[in-house]
């Protein structure tokens, strides 16, 4: 077996705790920045679906490059899957820079072309959020290729550490520029910027480590193979155009949430603030699903790939149920944390419930389960139908019943549920029809 359980361990349990402490600066800065009032909780919520979108293109890259390299390790192939790690470094970086400099140069003309309609006191602080975010651009991405390249090793301990110590620094620097200086807004993205920095600073430092399996031996000696590069982008591009759709999808669902009010916008932050905690198991075994059938893929033992898709699913499904039931019986207490109105909080109860009990069920095979199609080069596959059912379902639907059967947020909500339903069952045909172990990239 390439992967005994003690291996899945050290993979899967630092992906887990990575998760939860994303999840919780996530949640830090929501009730942080709620201090200052529904306004900035509004705006940073605008914003961060369209940093939400940009960073899933970035973290496309990375999977392309995961996928890759774990292919090159399971063939044994260890001098050319480092030499695709140092292209995956450069194309990343190429890429984080330009979007950043577009974003800066067109900042305000995008946030009054998605979200025009808002109040003014939302739109200034989006505005100043959106610029500082930015700049972090490069750092974040880079960050991630990093972790991602350490994952395809099976070592997630890497990350985890670096994810404490980006969000400790986060955190800190929050309750510093938010509460002592009063900053606001512009305190939360400042140090959101710090954070990234330092960590992508120490992650590319640790790779460039000889004793690493994977690593970058010099970042001053660039060249272009576009062998590798188109690799990389083969599962790249289309995982970064269903994800760039997906996240566009719902940022113009925002879009008809501001129609809602701003009690709608800040009842909709916090809920997915604190639904993110909901799928942190499904979402950290998505990203050991690249590693561990990327791997089984490149040697071409299709029976192991097998094996560990069932046994990844598995557990996803009992760590979810459980976590779940927890989070579902302290929501009460947690929406408590949040300074909303009580229209916005008794609206954020019922999202919240709502998604965990349906995230519970299909989450998993919805957004977990895919990646180990993508892991296989069946990236296109998945495009296709995510694209189709996220134009189909989760937007036409979302104003179908959120607006003209004035339904409101909770509209919303429901048709992003039928979207995972329709993801599940197309997904799993995919699946057992074997197409996707005709695909091998390397």
């Amino acid at each position: 077996m390439l992967f005994t359980n003690n291996d899945l361990k050290k993979l899967i349990i630092p992906l887990i705790i990575e998760q939860f402490l994303v999840i919780m600066v996530g949640f830090a800065d929501t009730v942080m920045v709620s201090s200052v009032g529904e306004a900035a909780v509004s705006a940073v919520s605008l914003v961060d679906g369209i940093n939400i979108l940009l960073i899933n293109v970035f973290a496309s890259l990375s999977t392309g490059g995961a996928v890759v390299v774990s292919q090159l390790i399971g063939q044994s192939a260890m001098k050319k899957a480092n030499y695709a790690a140092k292209q995956l470094i450069l194309i990343t970086a190429l890429l984080s820079v330009l979007i950043m400099i577009v974003i800066i140069i067109f900042n305000r003309s995008l946030l009054y072309l998605i979200f025009g309609n808002v109040e003014q006191a939302v739109m200034s602080n989006a505005e100043i959020y959106f610029m500082i975010s930015a700049l972090s651009y490069p750092f974040i991405s880079l960050y991630n290729s990093g972790c991602a390249l350490f994952r395809s090793i099976g070592n997630s301990k890497i990350s985890m550490i670096n994810s404490a110590i980006m969000n400790a620094i986060n955190i800190v620097l929050n309750a510093v520029f938010i509460y002592g200086m009063n900053w606001g807004v512009f305190g939360a993205v400042v140090a959101t910027l710090i954070a990234r920095m330092v960590a992508c600073i120490v992650v590319l430092r640790s790779l460039t480590h000889p004793d690493n399996a994977i690593h970058v031996n010099d970042y001053l000696h660039w060249k272009f193979d576009f062998l590798y590069i188109k690799k990389i982008l083969t599962i790249g591009i289309p995982s970064g155009l269903e994800n760039g759709m997906f996240q566009l999808g719902k940022l113009l669902v925002q879009s008809l949430i501001a129609t809602f009010g701003t009690y709608a916008i800040a009842a909709n932050a916090v809920s997915n603030s604190l639904c993110q905690m909901q799928i942190i198991p499904g979402t950290a075994m998505s990203l050991a699903m690249v590693t561990v059938v990327g791997r089984c893929v490149g040697a071409k033992d299709y029976n192991q790939a097998k094996y560990y898709i069932k046994k990844i699913m598995k557990i996803t499904y009992l760590f979810t149920v459980v976590l779940v039931a927890i989070l579902l019986f302290l929501t009460p207490a947690t929406l408590s944390f949040y300074s909303l109105s009580n229209q916005a909080t008794d609206l954020a109860y019922q999202c919240i419930f709502l998604h965990g009990i349906v995230a519970s069920i299909i989450w998993p095979l919805a957004f977990t389960f895919p990646n180990a199609l993508r892991a296989s080069n069946d990236a296109k596959y998945t495009m296709i139908v995510s694209a189709a059912s996220m134009w189909t379902f989760r937007f036409c639907l979302s104003y179908a019943l959120g607006s003209f059967l004035s339904m409101g947020l909770i509209g919303v909500w429901i048709a992003m549920c039928v979207d995972w339903v329709v993801r599940l069952i197309f997904f799993v045909i995919r699946y057992r029809s074997n197409k996707w172990m005709e695909k091998s990239l390397v």
